[in-house]
């Protein structure tokens, strides 16, 4: 974990977190033990490890919706808690692993929702929200689809919608589970694009889960590791991501691949 800048510009601060899970009959199982970690500013993390390991959890944890067995999170220098609702929605977005839609309504409307947490209760969106929100669909290129119905979309259009929303909502800091889940290629070096452009045009900061460790590569600057057995490693990418980690981690010997400037892991 780099300490050189205070702790009080960052992002998003996590000290000895510690998460569980219960487990009928018997005593909840340890996720992950000890992680500390800290997002600054122009810094893009991905979150590997085995299914099971706890990213998704962690991201719930980072953004408020669970409370931690032990550790502190801090939002912008302030405890997590510390936040209003609507106050930490600005700060941090979340974009989850699957979306479930209740209710008929045209796409553009529920990318309009991004906006709510920056509106008062008794304001309506306006042009310049509107504006935010049609420029978000044309970035995750559905702008044709404003009009069309939420639930008629196919999964990976659906986890466009969710990542146009969270561009409307436009948070210093972004969570996402798997967002390139369901996307065929093009769409996900799309949004990796997409991403990185937050990170290194505007300053914002990612956290993102992955299990594609070449894509995860091409992008990250840091890496949480979690092992599935209750470690984690955090820090820089070159420290996190190594043949020895990511073997040990995922159960089986990975190799890096030097090729056209880009290094790709391969299973031995």
């Amino acid at each position: 974990m780099s300490t050189a800048t205070p702790v009080q510009t960052a992002l998003l601060n996590v000290q000895a977190l510690r998460v569980e899970v219960p487990q009928a009959g018997a005593v909840p199982r340890c996720l992950f033990s000890g992680l500390s970690m800290q997002v600054l500013p122009g810094q893009f993390w991905c979150l590997l490890g085995p299914n099971g390991a706890g990213k998704t959890q962690l991201l719930h944890t980072l953004a408020g919706a669970r409370a931690p067995q032990a550790g502190e999170v801090h939002l912008g220098g302030r405890p997590l808690n510390a936040w209003p609702l609507s106050e930490r929605a600005c700060w941090r977005g979340l974009v989850p692993q699957q979306v479930q839609d209740a209710f008929s309504a045209p796409v553009l409307d529920v990318v309009l929702q991004g906006r709510h947490p920056h509106l008062s209760r008794w304001h309506w969106e306006g042009d310049a929200d509107l504006t935010l929100a049609q420029q978000a669909l044309a970035r995750v290129g559905l702008a044709e689809m404003a009009q069309r119905d939420v639930t008629t979309l196919s999964g990976g259009e659906r986890q466009r919608v969710a990542l146009a929303t969270l561009l409307t909502q436009d948070p210093p800091l972004a969570l996402l589970d798997e967002p390139l889940a369901h996307l065929d290629l093009a769409q996900q070096l799309r949004v990796l694009a997409l991403l990185q452009d937050e990170v290194l045009q505007r300053g914002r900061a990612v956290v993102m889960s992955v299990h594609d460790l070449s894509l995860a590569q091409r992008v990250a600057t840091h890496a949480v590791l979690l092992t599935g057995n209750g470690a984690a490693l955090a820090g820089p990418v070159g420290e996190v991501m190594t043949e020895a980690h990511l073997s040990a981690a995922f159960g089986h010997p990975l190799r890096a691949v030097e090729a056209q400037g880009q290094r790709w892991w391969l299973p031995a």
